[in-house]
């Protein structure tokens, strides 16, 4: 069985994300998306929000599995029997940050290789970071991201807010 991992941050999971897992769910019969605890970046939302809002936009995908990990990447590939990680490249700029992660794996180990997507065109500008961004100032984000997802956006930056004051 060939299965593939598609890794991110996924704070939060946008319409974009959701376009790449599916086209991956019809090429590979298992993918498995794997959350990053990545504590570095400084998420919005705790793993445990990312991966709960990731297994309900993604619900509808019968051979999708969502996780959270912390680590190397190629090292849950390999723990978890997955020889394929899928990355989406939206711009060229996309593409040297990728190839540099690419590369690097393939020096960790040769178990593991890395397949590229490009976004349907009507998702090529969503990221994460701008999806926080617009809802943080009050922008409306439901074009870019689940329904859920977007209550969730309004309900953290609302508890922000009310920290601050």
């Amino acid at each position: 069985m060939t299965g593939a991992m598609y890794p991110g941050t996924f704070d939060p999971i946008t319409n974009g994300h959701y376009d790449l897992v599916r086209r991956a769910a019809d090429i590979f019969e298992r993918v498995v998306v794997a959350i990053a605890a990545n504590p570095g970046k400084a998420p919005l939302f705790p793993l445990e929000d990312r991966v709960a809002l990731a297994k309900e936009v993604l619900a509808d995908i019968s051979n999708v599995e969502v996780t959270g990990y912390a680590g190397l990447t190629v090292d849950f590939a390999r723990q978890h029997g997955l020889r394929v990680v899928v990355r989406g490249l939206r711009a060229v700029s996309d593409f040297e940050f990728e190839f540099q992660l690419a590369t690097m794996s393939r020096h960790l180990t040769d178990k593991v290789d890395y397949v590229f997507l490009t976004p349907t065109e009507q998702f090529n500008f969503i990221s994460s970071t701008l999806v926080r961004e617009i809802a943080s100032l009050g922008g409306n984000v439901r074009k870019f991201v689940h329904p859920s997802v977007e209550a969730a956006l309004k309900q953290a930056w609302e508890k922000r807010k009310a920290q601050k004051s």
